[in-house]
């Protein structure tokens, strides 16, 4: 297991700094090597000492948190460190490891770190590459932005998706729903031999076809139709069920 993670802290508030220090003075395995008022400030250190890991603060002067994490190269491990939760959504989007609303306790500090900690150890490097190459299991729903939310959706409830010009409509058993997502994206993350895109505009649960007649597909009491460009390979699949 690697010995300790180093770390860095940025954040343009005196108090916040000396409780991160006096926290992560508590943990044997990270090591502090700088602390700094700002993202400009601490660009060059880090460029020259590649710490692994980041506390960073959200709303600082001149350049904040959340724009200063795209420029990070290479990007060390981060845990965001704010007095605000409405930026939750967009560190998802930034993949940062955690998030801490202050005031947060050292319980708190101390369960998010030791994770990342053993994160890092050999044996747990060797499982995710043992996991990399194995078949991956179906999966048995998503998480899709709708709104400002995080939604879970089973995949079993889809019944068809409908393009909505920037957006898709999922119509699902009991609700639809909008998100900013394209088909070749959704396409990616659902399982292609349970799914056809029968339209520039409709992708389909084939289990949930009712009936096909004349170029025209009956899901519930949705009529949805086949253009030419998707029909080939719409029937082609369909064979593999019949």
């Amino acid at each position: 297991m690697k010995e300790k993670l180093t770390c860095y802290i940025i954040d343009d508030e005196h108090l916040a700094q000396e409780i991160l220090e006096a926290y992560i003075g508590k943990v044997p395995f990270l090591e502090l090597k700088g602390t700094f008022f700002s993202p400009l400030e601490a660009a060059p250190h880090l460029e020259k000492d590649k710490p692994d890991l980041l506390f960073l603060d959200i709303n600082m002067p001149d350049l904040d948190g959340l724009s200063f994490i795209p420029m990070l190269n290479p990007r060390p491990l981060i845990i965001l460190t704010t007095a605000y939760d409405q930026y939750a959504l967009k560190a998802f989007d930034l993949e940062v490891k955690d998030y801490l609303v202050k005031p947060f306790p050292f319980e708190r500090f101390y369960k998010g770190v030791l994770r990342l900690y053993q994160e890092q150890s050999p044996r747990s490097l060797s499982i995710k590459e043992e996991v990399k190459t194995m078949p991956k299991p179906e999966q048995a729903y998503l998480f899709l932005k709708v709104g400002h939310r995080i939604q879970k959706i089973a995949i079993r409830d889809i019944l068809f998706v409908e393009g909505m010009k920037d957006y898709l409509r999922l119509h699902l058993l009991k609700e639809k729903i909008m998100t900013l997502l394209s088909f070749a994206k959704l396409e990616g993350l659902l399982p292609a031999q349970d799914f056809a895109r029968v339209h520039r505009s409709y992708l389909v649960a084939i289990d949930k076809i009712d009936h096909i007649e004349k170029n025209r597909i009956q899901i519930a009491d949705q009529i949805i139709p086949i253009s030419d460009t998707y029909s080939e390979a719409f029937y082609k699949k369909l064979k593999g069920f019949l």
